[in-house]
């Protein structure tokens, strides 16, 4: 308990120093004592046991971690005026104009180095996920649409006090779709695509983690419009003081700050986050994502149309009606799930090939040229078959084999040993998250 009260102790008086070359105008030496308190009151949090002195604390950690924030937004523009010009013409100090080689001569080598590693992270190739591939999930896409294809589409239609949204949350039980969902949006905009995981932005070194988390947002302006996607966002933004130490409670403090813009330097920036957990999240953090949409378990009509989309152009034989009976009885099942089963079943007329004793000849499409019939193809069969011939897998020819086809005794089969990976207790609790925080998606 002493520690905690040094730790307390020290926070109050480096941010009472703050707060004094803050009303002295001393904004530099202001905005470095803010900064130096956080880390004491975020060590100060992280052990505290008493709940009603952490609440004060992190009531606090806010109000100090906004006057940062304001300051450096000040400090950031006083740093982009223009540096006067002498009496003979001559500027005074380097050109401030991007790509000189002033900026060249005086670019931190070890910046650079981080932003060309940053750089690995832009998707170069688009996935290939249209909106259609999307199954459900309506109220997310149109948010993202809002987000990032009609700024870019119709800039006219942002103009003043109405502006895109800036930061945006998928939550929702593993494998529901929040990464498929992020792979349409690379696709379908004409933006710059950063695809990253809490890995990228740390660093064993003191102080790097930080300077990561600038760069990254350094390289997504240049490039803008960008949209910066970090999958299981929880990892790196954990409410802080929940076990996590002082490099990367710093490199959490820097996210706030990056997000939340300096003057206009986020026009043009999405930064979307996906998570399993976002009760985990920093509350600062979690306001700074403006639309926070729950990605849930798919419906009836979703559940059909993955099933579908997932068996392709493998030949089978489930009619439409079987596909609405797949739907109702996979109701607890996620996208990912969904995959699984289908994938299953679709391996069943492998293992059928592969346990069979017996084949028959059929006649069928020949496998070198589709509209040619041959009669001397092979397919299992029961030995019971009058056409049965004893053999195993490893007698048929190759270019004879002739695969069942896909059948719904096969998903059958599949639902009896493939069970759901949600149960009814997780979903309660992301309802509950929502009614407070979120939108359904």
């Amino acid at each position: 308990m002493a520690g905690v009260t040094n730790f307390l102790q020290t926070a109050i008086q480096i941010v009472t120093q703050a707060t004094e070359a803050d009303q002295a105008q001393k904004f530099d030496e202001a905005f470095r004592l803010y900064q130096l308190s956080l880390q004491y009151f975020q060590t100060a949090l992280k052990y505290e046991k008493n709940e009603r002195i952490k609440l004060t604390i992190k009531g606090k950690l806010e109000e100090y971690i906004t006057r940062a924030e304001q300051l450096k937004e000040m400090l950031d523009k006083k740093k982009k005026t223009p540096v006067p010009a002498s009496s003979n013409g001559a500027s005074n100090g380097k050109s401030n104009k991007k790509g000189s080689s002033g900026d060249d001569d005086d670019a931190d080598p070890e910046d650079k180095k981080r932003q060309d590693a940053l750089s690995s992270a832009i998707l170069k190739e688009k996935p290939g996920v249209k909106w259609e591939d999307v199954a459900g999930l309506e109220a997310a896409k149109e948010a993202l649409k809002e987000a990032v294809i009609l700024p870019i589409k119709f800039p006219q239609l942002f103009k003043g006090n109405r502006k895109p949204w800036r930061g945006i949350l998928l939550y929702g039980p593993p494998g529901t779709g929040k990464s498929y969902l992020a792979k349409a949006v690379a696709t379908e905009a004409n933006s710059t695509f950063f695809s990253l995981s809490s890995a990228d932005l740390m660093s064993k070194w003191l102080g790097e983690g930080e300077k990561l988390v600038k760069n990254l947002f350094e390289v997504a302006r240049e490039n803008r419009p960008s949209i910066i996607f970090i999958d299981e966002v929880d990892s790196l933004c954990s409410a802080r003081g929940d076990g996590g130490n002082d490099a990367t409670n710093r490199i959490k403090t820097e996210f706030l700050v990056q997000m939340n813009g300096v003057g206009n330097d986020v026009d043009g920036i999405l930064v979307l986050g996906a998570t399993n957990i976002p009760w985990s999240l920093d509350p600062a953090i979690r306001r700074r994502f403006e639309k926070r949409i729950y990605i849930g378990l798919p419906d009836l009509h979703a559940r059909s149309k993955m099933v579908q989309i997932h068996l392709g152009n493998t030949p089978n034989e489930i009619s439409g009606p079987q596909l609405a009976e797949l739907g109702q009885r996979m109701e607890y099942y996620s996208g990912s799930d969904i995959s699984v089963v289908v994938r299953d079943a679709m391996m069943q007329p492998v293992r059928a090939v592969q346990s069979a004793t017996h084949f028959k000849r059929i006649s069928g499409p020949s496998p070198t040229d589709q509209d040619v019939t041959v009669h001397d193809l092979l397919t299992p069969c029961s030995p019971g078959d009058p056409h049965a011939v004893e053999m195993s897998w490893t007698e048929v020819d190759s270019a004879k084999l002739k695969e069942p086809v896909v059948t719904f005794n096969d998903f059958q089969k599949s639902l009896r040993t493939t069970r759901p990976t949600v149960n009814q207790k997780d979903l309660d609790r992301y309802v509950e998250w929502t009614s407070e925080y979120g939108q359904e998606g």
